[in-house]
């Protein structure tokens, strides 16, 4: 049977960390690789001692650097073994005791019966011992991700995480150098097509997550500006195209002011849509999804996703001025606004990919 290698990054971990990994020892886990990412002297003594284990390896920052960088090293060390081969894979757990060994345990079995997905170690946010911060951060970044990357995860942030070998290289450089690292990893594997399966474990909060390093500001920037970065290009590109489309729009409901409201606003929409696709298609192509796919394949299907989002547009639009009488362009901007997101959701993933 394949091996598994832990992985631990610790910055001025709790004394029973020890008694932890002892009773990681006693279940198997024999490879363990603790990072510790710059901390105190107050607790050298710790690693010290953990470094007796003959279980155990400890890599030393001579500084903090960050949770993101003691992953990236640690993988790193894991990719120059010689035998990695006979390992599965990885699995990171947090050093503030957070992850139950059993539910380690299942995470490693997972990883070992199917070594070809991303596994995530998965809370339960709707109990009652989830302090009120960690339940609504946690729910809203995962419907945010759910959102932008079309991936259903209840738990988003979990360091309950295993590697399988095959995929390990894809996450050596990504950017992160905190706690963004982990969402990008997500990300990857959403951009990669990778396989992600959660496993339920228990939801373990000591003195409501007082142990924490999480900076609930500046790390929580830096992971919705992770989420958000490509969107917000995606946001510049069709902003620029809408106030074409609308302006546009405008000239010709005026010159078609003789025509009946539906024929006026299916031949505005469709002058407006054909003028500023030409400039989306090529700032999305790019400057947002940077695709590496020739413009010969996009370009189809990005138009027959204009044909089919412009129609969806006149349709609505005509149907709610029918119905209220609002002028069509207000009517548009909000019909526009809610089709926005979606044909980003399909540019990402259909389109450009």
């Amino acid at each position: 049977m394949k091996k598994v290698m832990m992985l631990i990054p610790a910055l001025n971990p709790p004394d029973d960390l020890i008694g932890y990994i002892d009773d990681l020892i006693v279940e198997g886990f024999d490879s363990i690789l603790l990072v510790d990412d710059g901390s105190s002297e107050k607790f050298r003594w710790i690693f010290d001692e953990l470094e007796n284990r003959k279980e155990t390896v400890v890599f030393r920052h001579a500084v903090n650097l960050g949770k993101g960088r003691a992953l990236k090293n640690g993988i790193n060390h894991f990719l120059n073994l010689e035998d990695k081969d006979e390992y599965a894979g990885i699995i990171t757990v947090d050093s503030d005791g957070q992850h139950a060994v059993a539910d380690v345990k299942n995470v490693r079995d997972a990883l070992l019966a199917q070594p070809d997905a991303f596994y995530l170690g998965s809370r339960n946010f709707n109990l009652s011992q989830v302090p009120p911060k960690s339940k609504f951060g946690n729910k809203m970044t995962s419907a945010v991700f759910h959102l932008l990357y079309g991936m259903k995860l209840g738990d988003t942030q979990t360091g309950l995480r295993a590697i399988p070998t095959a995929l390990a290289p894809l996450f050596i450089d990504l950017a992160g150098e905190r706690f963004e690292y982990e969402m990008n990893m997500l990300i990857e594997c959403s951009m990669k097509k990778v396989s992600v399966k959660e496993i339920e474990i228990r939801t373990i909060y000591f003195d409501s997550n007082s142990e924490t390093h999480f900076n609930p500001i500046t790390d929580s920037l830096a992971i919705y500006g992770l989420l958000f970065k490509n969107f917000f290009k995606y946001m510049m590109s069709s902003a620029t195209s809408f106030l074409i489309d609308i302006l546009l729009f405008q000239i010709i409901l005026m010159a078609a002011k003789d025509m009946d409201a539906g024929q006026r606003i299916l031949v505005a929409t469709i002058g407006s849509r054909l003028g500023s696709s030409i400039v989306n298609y090529a700032m999305n192509h790019k400057l947002v999804f940077n695709s590496k796919v020739p413009g010969k394949q996009t370009i189809v299907k990005y138009y027959i996703l204009v044909v089919v989002q412009m129609l969806a547009s006149a349709g609505l639009v005509a149907a709610i001025y029918s119905m209220s009488g609002i002028p069509e362009t207000v009517i548009k901007i909000v019909v526009d606004s809610l089709l926005f997101l979606l044909s980003y959701r399909i540019q990402k993933k259909l389109v450009f990919n």
